[in-house]
């Protein structure tokens, strides 16, 4: 089974990356952007059955670092291992 993690800055939280892609539009001419938050996606591809509660827990002991950052499971149904 295929599974996509996205993680993600929990709201308040400083995103210096996502101030320099900001500024790097801007930049680059791109003034309607008016904010920018970076993120990452973990691609798995698990056994069929691993569990939800599996899942979360790869997120929470690794994935994410869950006092700042916010992540949501994906899963990815018939796409190809």
């Amino acid at each position: 089974m295929k599974v996509r993690v996205h993680v993600s800055l929990k709201p308040g939280v400083l995103d210096p990356q996502g101030r320099a892609v900001h500024h790097a539009l801007g930049g680059l001419g791109f003034d309607g952007v008016s904010d920018v938050r970076v993120g990452r996606s973990i691609d798995l591809v698990v056994a069929d059955g691993t569990t939800d509660s599996d899942l979360e827990a790869m997120c929470e002991k690794l994935l994410a670092n869950t006092v700042i950052e916010n992540y949501l499971i994906e899963k990815l149904e018939g796409a190809a291992a």
